[in-house]
């Protein structure tokens, strides 16, 4: 039997081959390169299936080194890493419940963008550019540079990885920052036309005093129509808040999207990031007067609200769990003359 000819279509490196047992003609992608003086060459087979259209993209394909059988599958990539510390009991058993949340948060987001991605191509510049990027929020941005360095360490020392030196390693950090500010009524009074999704963070957060992100993790089965169960990250401990009428009629009109009061979907809430990133969106078109201020210092707000309204700081203490320095520092932020009407008041 005669060989029909070959398909008229012809590219730089591509050759046409005959497969006698199909009796067809098949197409490879072809390049031909000389390494150590010896004359190399490598051939990908294309399954264009008689589809020129498809033929086409297969080879540009192999001309950009994009084809699947041009990659190899990807070794030391960040979610190997993460996935590896995540699952080593020998890490795991040392830590709190409250370092491993705040680690995995930082995880999550170094996820999102670099999943896939080989972390033996992560360079200085790149971390210090990251980290820059983050200077409005320093706390975040130095548990970054932390999370990269212990990631980083973890895979060179207890997973034998060739990574060289560790990127992370002598960037300086933002340091310890002043507290955070509190809000101003005038703050507060605009939340009324902020997205639904940060006025509903706002709301719980100032209403029982909680971290931001206590706050997303609320569900309505934590409510009882007066009292919210709230966990606290850094103790790991869960303690029930009363709340005030303002924050329960708020919950009890919120609408139920899913199981957490500031639901993703039916059953996850929504994500730190999503929350803050509208937030910044929000705040930064109040002007330049709200720039300084963060989700946190609702927390501290009302830490003031309570000690404007006549509270003990053991009673301040009791809502928001915080520590009695930080209740001391905040109470001095009050206004004199609320806690002078206030003791006035308890005279009668």
């Amino acid at each position: 039997m005669r060989r029909p000819n070959k398909p008229r279509i012809v590219k730089p490196g591509l050759v046409w081959k005959w497969d006698t047992r199909n009796s067809i003609w098949v197409p490879y992608h072809r390049v031909n390169w000389t390494e150590g003086g010896k004359r190399k060459q490598r051939t990908t087979k294309l399954d264009w299936r008689g589809d020129s259209e498809r033929l086409d993209m297969l080879y540009w394909q192999c001309r950009a080194g994009k084809h699947k059988k041009q990659t190899a599958p990807a070794k030391y990539t960040w979610r190997q890493l993460i996935t590896a510390w995540r699952e080593d009991p020998r890490v795991q058993s040392r830590l709190a419940d409250g370092t491993k949340r705040s680690y995995s948060r930082t995880m999550e987001a170094i996820l999102d963008k670099n999943s896939d991605k080989d972390v033996r191509r992560t360079t200085r510049q790149a971390i210090r550019t990251a980290h820059s990027k983050m200077s409005e929020t320093p706390r975040k941005a130095d548990k970054y540079l932390q999370t990269v360095s212990l990631l980083w360490n973890y895979g060179a020392e207890k997973l034998d990885w060739p990574l060289g030196p560790n990127p992370a390693k002598g960037i300086e950090h933002f340091g310890k920052q002043s507290e955070y500010e509190p809000w101003p009524e005038w703050m507060v009074d605009k939340l009324k036309d902020a997205p639904e999704h940060v006025r509903t963070a706002a709301e719980l957060i100032l209403g029982t005093g909680q971290r931001p992100n206590a706050a997303i993790h609320m569900k309505f089965a934590h409510f009882d129509g007066e009292w919210m169960s709230v966990l606290d990250e850094k103790s790991d401990e869960r303690i029930d808040v009363y709340c005030p009428p303002a924050l329960r009629e708020f919950i009890s009109r919120a609408p139920r999207n899913g199981a957490y009061v500031l639901a993703k979907n039916l059953t996850e809430p929504r994500g730190y990031w999503s929350i803050s990133s509208s937030f910044r969106t929000w705040r930064d078109a109040l002007g330049p007067e709200a720039k300084k201020y963060v989700l946190h210092g609702l927390r501290k707000l009302s830490i003031i609200r309570l000690a404007e309204a006549g509270c003990s700081d053991a009673e301040i203490q009791a809502v928001t769990n915080q520590s009695a320095e930080m209740v001391a520092y905040y109470r001095s932020r009050a206004s004199r003359k609320a806690l002078s009407r206030a003791a006035q008041e308890r005279r009668k």
